[in-house]
């Protein structure tokens, strides 16, 4: 994980929750004081002026300021109003400019930044109900837009053709509920018509310049989390000591992106689409996960160096991964997965390397699912350890174990597939040049390997030689199956550092 994310994703899950839900109470003076409670233990400095009419609060020059100690900087978010309208039936409306300016500058890294965006609704509607420790927020908008107005860095305006981002989303509803005590117990849900982004870059210096642009229909997200209280947001490693833990999916019906611009000296494009897909994110004092899946997949880039777009798809692409994230004395799990399934490419690049179409050009798959132990020997995510990592070169944890449930490659008429289970021995870094000793075995099957050599053969890409080593090499790995053109092989290897293949020793 790097630096920035480290020091990021406290921030961002903070403001993510307190962006779908406007934090209000049965009374207009609670959802101010609630506002500045919760936001203020999460290490914000929250400040504005409340003011009152009747039954509706104006807070007015609303701040929200943190210090980044590691950066000996600091972080701004301003915005000018908000209104809370009591009822007068237990609910309290939640209200907005349907358009203000909304600015955020500090300092990091000794360098001073400052961006100004517009932000608008059109129909936006904010309403909280239930008791004080128990808070229900329902929203709805036809419309959400944020547009970036103007950046400085260091005192120097960018001019506004230099770069651009702009976010819209439409048919937006969601509800965020809230129970308070000795911590804050969050469940939300979320959906929206669509999404659509426009970024777009250009460099005054060079001839460099890009544009990024996209959209995604049919979103639905849903979570649930506890946030302790009086955490720091910018130091992930102390919200996650505390106890903070979060879960949630965001899924999307299906999306579509276009890229292109000029990178030294040289043209490049990229559409993409795909019908589908979703991400899922868990994380506590444990562990982080994430699950990432696309359906349908299709995919062209262009180059200034090919006369053709590359074309491919695949019908699903995937990774996942689980890791343990506390320095602890005992081994702790972690899981890897990744997949993509029905890869395939256009007849033009086939034809690059196989005019006469000898190979056969079924669509390819390439998967793994691998589970294990891993003892955490520090804190990695604390940003103090972390410099020292990097400095240092050090590893974090040692891997215990490491079992392959799942190993599938199918391309071209070929198709390998296995699984296997090892142990690692951290104390014998001699035997491996420098790896921790493994025990364990595998057990693999390749189906077609012959019938592929020979077809390579025939396409001038394998000489005789070459294959007459490439299957010397797999009578000595392994043993004929009881298919056609199939072998098997039993790859062992014992706490001694022997390995043996098919019970024949071979080191």
């Amino acid at each position: 994980m790097s630096v920035f994310l480290r020091r990021s994703c406290g921030a961002v899950i903070a403001y993510a929750v307190v962006s779908q839900s406007a934090w209000a109470d049965l009374t207009a003076n609670d959802v101010w004081a609630d506002w500045q409670a919760y936001l203020g233990g999460m290490g914000y400095e929250v400040s504005g002026t409340a003011s009152t009419s009747g039954n509706v609060t104006t807070v007015a020059n609303v701040s929200l300021a943190m210090d980044l100690p590691e950066q000996d900087g600091q972080f701004t978010m301003n915005f000018p109003e908000m209104t809370m309208t009591e009822n007068g039936d237990g609910t309290v409306s939640i209200g907005l400019p349907a358009s203000f300016p909304l600015v955020i500058d500090g300092t990091a890294d000794d360098e001073v930044f400052k961006a100004a965006l517009t932000y608008s609704h059109d129909g936006m509607t904010m309403l909280v109900s239930g008791s004080p420790e128990d808070m229900t927020y329902d929203y709805s908008a036809s419309r959400l837009g944020v547009v970036l107005d103007s950046v400085e860095a260091d005192g120097e305006t960018i001019p506004s053709d230099v770069v651009k981002v702009a976010f819209d989303m439409t048919g937006v509803a969601g509800t965020s509920r809230m129970v308070i005590g000795e911590n804050r117990d969050v469940d939300q849900s979320f959906t929206a018509d669509g999404l659509t982004y426009d970024i777009a870059f250009d460099d005054p210096e060079s001839d460099d310049q890009g544009k990024f642009s996209g959209k995604m229909d049919a979103l639905t997200f849903k979570g649930a989390g506890m946030i302790p209280m009086g955490i720091n947001a910018a130091d992930y490693q102390s919200m996650i000591e505390a106890g903070f833990n979060f879960a949630g999916a965001f899924t999307y019906g299906a999306g579509s992106s276009d890229i292109s611009g000029t990178g030294d000296g040289e043209q490049f494009g990229m559409q993409s689409s795909s019908q589908g897909g979703t991400f899922e994110i868990a994380m506590d004092a444990d562990h982080i996960g994430y699950d990432i899946a696309q359906n349908s997949v299709e995919l062209s880039v262009t180059s200034q160096d090919l006369p053709f777009p590359i074309e491919l798809a695949m019908a699903q692409a995937g990774i996942k991964f689980d890791v343990p994230v506390q320095a602890s004395d005992e081994a702790q799990p972690f899981a890897f997965g990744m997949n993509l399934t029905d890869f395939t490419m256009s007849d033009i690049i086939w034809g690059m390397f196989d005019p006469a179409g000898a190979l056969p050009r079924d669509p390819a798959t390439i998967a793994l699912d691998a589970t294990g132990t891993a003892k955490v020997l520090v804190d990695f995510l604390d940003p103090t350890v972390a410099e020292t990592l990097d400095a240092t070169e050090a590893a974090p944890g040692e891997l215990e174990t490491l079992a392959i449930n799942q190993l599938t490659v199918s391309m071209v008429g070929a198709k390998l597939t296995g699984t296997g289970a090892f142990e690692f021995d951290n104390s014998n870094l001699e035997a491996f040049d420098g790896m921790p000793a493994p025990s364990g075995e595998a057990n693999l099957q390749l189906v077609g390997a012959n019938a592929l050599i020979d077809k390579l053969i025939g396409m001038g890409l394998m000489s005789d030689s070459d294959a007459m080593g490439a299957r010397m090499m797999m009578g000595m790995l392994a043993v004929p199956g009881d298919a056609p053109d199939t072998l098997n092989s039993k790859i062992e290897i014992n706490k001694e550092g022997h390995i043996s293949a098919n019970g024949q020793r071979i080191k």
